[in-house]
């Protein structure tokens, strides 16, 4: 048999554990371009611009290998 607890946890012991872990908010700044929400260090998903540069013109750059 497996092993078992010799005393009931309480309700309030469990929750109260469970508490501390919880789900962080992804930090967001504005997009320099549109002024739109976006993650930090992504392409903007309204204008499509990574800093000064709009991502369209980076793949261009770029070859398919």
């Amino acid at each position: 048999m497996g092993a078992l607890p010799k005393k009931k946890h309480a309700k309030a012991r469990s929750k109260t554990r469970k508490a501390s872990i919880i789900l962080k908010l992804p930090a967001l700044v504005v997009c320099p371009n549109c002024g739109e929400l976006k993650i930090p260090h992504t392409i903007c998903s309204k204008c499509g611009s990574y800093g000064p540069k709009k991502a369209s013109d980076e793949e261009k750059g770029r070859s398919k290998t």
